[in-house]
């Protein structure tokens, strides 16, 4: 598994300080790690971010996915808050719902640069 995050990666305040842990902590599924809640951008064309426990990257499927990390969130509920705080800031910033575009053009703009 592969994971790349996101240029200005979302972090709730319960692990701000333990993200780089974190996010060491994702690519080793040797040993058991306390859960947290991964935001990527949704799988299908149609919706916008989705999140889900990382206790998911343990199954075979993830072996060979590249997976492209928007947010991290210690519990569903800090994680359904901070796609609270992206909507927001995108709804600012844009006047649009767009956090799928918002989120790939920044991370465009930061990697030609």
């Amino acid at each position: 598994m592969r994971i790349k995050c996101f240029c200005d990666l979302y972090v709730s305040e319960d692990l701000k300080d333990k993200k780089e842990q974190v996010l060491e902590n994702l690519t080793d599924t040797s040993a058991f790690h306390m859960p947290v809640f991964i935001l990527t951008l949704a799988g299908g064309g149609h919706n916008q971010l989705e999140f889900f426990s990382s206790v998911f990257l343990r199954q075979p499927y993830y072996e060979d996915k590249e997976i492209f990390v928007v947010g991290l969130a210690g519990s569903y509920f800090t994680a359904v808050g901070l796609v609270r705080q992206i909507f927001l800031e995108v709804m600012e910033k844009t006047k649009d719902t767009g956090i799928r575009e918002y989120i790939r053009g920044r991370q465009k703009a930061f990697e030609e640069n």
